[in-house]
C-alpha cells in the first residue's frame, strides 16, 4: 500500500508539473514550434526583456501585488485578531462566512465585484469607474480570507498567558501586544502575506471583470495573446513566472518549518522545566 501511494504522489506530481517543464525547455527553443526542440538558446529571454508591452505590463501587477498584499495582511491580522477574541458560536459562524470566498467560483466573485462597482459608479455618476482602485479592492477582498486562515492558527497555539505575564512585568498593553502577541503571530502573517503575493500575481478571473483600459495586468493581456499563435517570448514569461511563484512558496514552507520547529522546541523546554520543577 505504501509503494503504490508513492508511486501514485509520483504520478499526480508529473501530471502537475510537465506542462511547466515543456515551457520551460519551449522557452529555450529557437525554433517556434514548441513540439520540435531545434536549438538551445537564450535569444527568447532577451527579446522578452527588450519588449516594451510586456514589461511594463508586469511591474502593473507586481505594483497590484505588492499594495494589495500589504493592505490584506493588515486587514486580514486585524480580522484574525477580532475574530480570535469572539465567543465559540460567533467565532465558527464568522469563519464560515470567511471560508465561503474561498470555495465560491472565480468568476462569480468577479462578476460580483464587476456589478458592484457599477452600481457605486452610477451612483456617483462616474462613468469609467473600473481602473487601478477597482482593480486593487478586488484583490484585497479576495486576499483577506487566506491571511486569516493564515493567523488564526498561531493565534491559537499562542499561550494566552504570555500577555498577561507581559502586563504582570511592567509592559504597557500597547508593549505587550507589539513584543508578545505580534511577536508570536509573525510566521502566519508573512505566510499570509506572500499566499495574498503570489494569489494577487497571477490571478486572471477576477481581475479581467474589474479592470480598466487604462491600467492592465500582465495575466489579462497574456489571454490576449492566446487568440493567436504564442511566440516563444511568452514561454520565456511563463518560466520567469514560475520560477518566482516557486521561489516564494518553498520560502513559505520553509518559514512554516523553522516555526514549527521552534515551537516543538519550546514544547520539550517547557516540559523539561516542569519536571525539573517537580
Amino acid at each position: 500500500m505504501k509503494n503504490f501511494n508513492k508511486v501514485f504522489t509520483v504520478i499526480v506530481l508529473l501530471f502537475l508539473y510537465i506542462p511547466m517543464i515543456v515551457l520551460a525547455v519551449g522557452s529555450f527553443n529557437s525554433g517556434m514550434d514548441i513540439a520540435v526542440f531545434k536549438s538551445f538558446t537564450f535569444d527568447n529571454y532577451k527579446e522578452l526583456f527588450r519588449d516594451s508591452v510586456l514589461l511594463p505590463l508586469l511591474l502593473n501587477s507586481v505594483i497590484v501585488a505588492l499594495l494589495s498584499s500589504i493592505f490584506a495582511t493588515i486587514l486580514g491580522t486585524c480580522a484574525a485578531l477580532g475574530i480570535h477574541s469572539m465567543g465559540p458560536r460567533l467565532r465558527r459562524f464568522t469563519m464560515g462566512v470567511t471560508n465561503i470566498p474561498l470555495t465560491n467560483p472565480e468568476i462569480v466573485t468577479g462578476v460580483s465585484l464587476a456589478l458592484l462597482f457599477a452600481f457605486v459608479g452610477t451612483m456617483m455618476k462616474i462613468n469609467n469607474i473600473l481602473g487601478f482602485a477597482t482593480l486593487l479592492i478586488a484583490h484585497i477582498t479576495f486576499n483577506l480570507p487566506y491571511v486569516i486562515l493564515s493567523v488564526m492558527p498561531k493565534l491559537k497555539q499562542m499561550d494566552p498567558n504570555l500577555r498577561e505575564a507581559a502586563l504582570d512585568l511592567g509592559c504597557t498593553p500597547w508593549q505587550a501586544f507589539y513584543k508578545v502577541v505580534i511577536h508570536e503571530i509573525t510566521p502566519g502573517i508573512v505566510s499570509g502575506a506572500l499566499m495574498a503575493f503570489t494569489m494577487s500575481l497571477d490571478d486572471f478571473v477576477i481581475s479581467y471583470f474589474v479592470y480598466g483600459p487604462r491600467f492592465v495586468t500582465l495575466p489579462v493581456e497574456i489571454y490576449n495573446y492566446t487568440k493567436k499563435p504564442l511566440q516563444p517570448k511568452i514561454y520565456a514569461l511563463f518560466t520567469l513566472l514560475f520560477a518566482a511563484i516557486l521561489i516564494v512558496m518553498v520560502l513559505m514552507n520553509l518559514l512554516q518549518e523553522r516555526d514549527a520547529k521552534r515551537s516543538r522546541e519550546n514544547r520539550r523546554a517547557f516540559r523539561r522545566g516542569k519536571k525539573v520543577g517537580a
